[in-house]
Formats: C-alpha cells, structure tokens, sequence
C-alpha cells in the first residue's frame, strides 16, 4: 500500500483526493491536514510514503512546512499542489525538495499517475508547466541584496546613496553593481535596469 498524507486548508479539495484515493486498490489516505504546522506533526506522526502539500495555507506555508519535513526526513517524497502555472513559489519548493508539482486543475487526470510515478521514484514535471516557471522563476541569478541594489539604481541613486539605504561600504556596492553588470550581460547601469525590468527581476 502507498501511504498518503494530504495537506491543503481547504476541505473540499481534500474531500476530492480522498475519493480519488479511496478508489485505487494500493493507495491507503493516512492522514489529512489543513497547514503546513500540521503537515509536519502529521509527518513525523504516521511517516506517509507520499504527501501531498499546498503550497497557500494558513500558520504555515507549503514551502515552510516541506522544508523543515525534508530536513527531518530527507528521503520524505512530496509533491506539491497549486492553482497557478507560474507561482514564483513553486519554483522554491522544487528547490526545496519536492519531487513534482501538480497543477489542481489536473488532479482528477494526474494525480494518482503521479503518486505512483514519485512513490517509484521519479520526479514529475510537465513540459508546459517547466517552461511557465521557467518564465516567472528566472532572476538573471541575482541574490537578493543585489536586486535590492538594482532597484535603487532604477530610483536614480548613485552608489554612496544606495551604501547608505542599504548599511553598506560603498565599496561592497561597488562589487555588488559589477556581479549585477557581468550576470546579466549588460553594458551598464542604464542597460542593467532595462534588462531587469524587461526579465521581470524587479517592478518600479
């Protein structure tokens, strides 16, 4: 049998994977929750064989609940539940540990394929849905402070100003602007911006 947990605050739609499991002769639904909070004393608990976790709950969010689950129990085989083809999020949950992402739309059609899939060991992720992340997940691989830094550029602050926002030596925003520059291929600050604006690394 295939030991499921179901995390989502929603209790119609873990009402839908219950009679979706229900119906399959080697799946057993062990446990349900409603936040990340309960996912993780569920898991601890009952030490399912595959979760299913909501990405938007309450106390708790998705991504929370499954890393702190993956560092208990690095081996734990979850997938991830969400309404939107581009949630940002998403992205940081496959980062996180999850082995596949599962649109709710398609849950009647995906689902149990997919709990098998990832119970055997594989990782599911549809084509479409990767190159949709890849679309909203791509931040020219700037850290943080650096799109924290591209952004007051965009304002029109010279570097003094932005080591003074930011509790910075102007000489580590020096080194931040140039990382910026190199990683996104720009000829210079005005091209960084327009380029940042144009991949979505930042809004004004």
């Amino acid at each position: 049998m295939i030991r499921i947990l179901a995390v989502d605050d929603h209790a119609l739609f873990r009402e839908g994977i219950a009679a979706l499991v229900g119906n399959q002769t080697d799946m057993e639904l062990v446990a349900e929750g409603m936040n990340g909070r309960e996912a993780v004393e569920l898991f601890r608990r009952h030490q399912p064989d595959v979760t299913l976790m909501d990405l938007q709950m309450p106390e708790m969010n998705g991504i929370d609940a499954l890393s702190a689950i993956r560092g208990e129990f690095p081996e734990a085989r979850i997938i991830v539940l969400t309404t939107y083809t581009g949630d940002v999020q998403v992205f940081r949950a496959l980062k996180a540990g999850a082995r596949a992402y599962l649109l709710k739309g398609l849950l009647r059609k995906e689902l149990i394929e997919t709990i098998r899939a990832v119970h055997a060991g594989q990782k599911r992720l549809a084509p479409e849905i990767a190159a949709e992340l890849a679309e909203h997940a791509i931040d020219g691989g700037l850290t943080p402070r650096e799109i924290d830094v591209l952004r007051l550029i965009a304002a029109g602050n010279a570097n003094k100003e932005i080591a003074a926002q930011l509790s910075l030596t102007e000489e580590t925003v020096k080194g931040h602007v140039k990382n910026i520059l190199a990683r996104l291929g720009a000829k210079d600050r005005t091209h960084a911006v327009t380029i940042g604006l144009k991949r979505g690394i930042f809004e004004l």
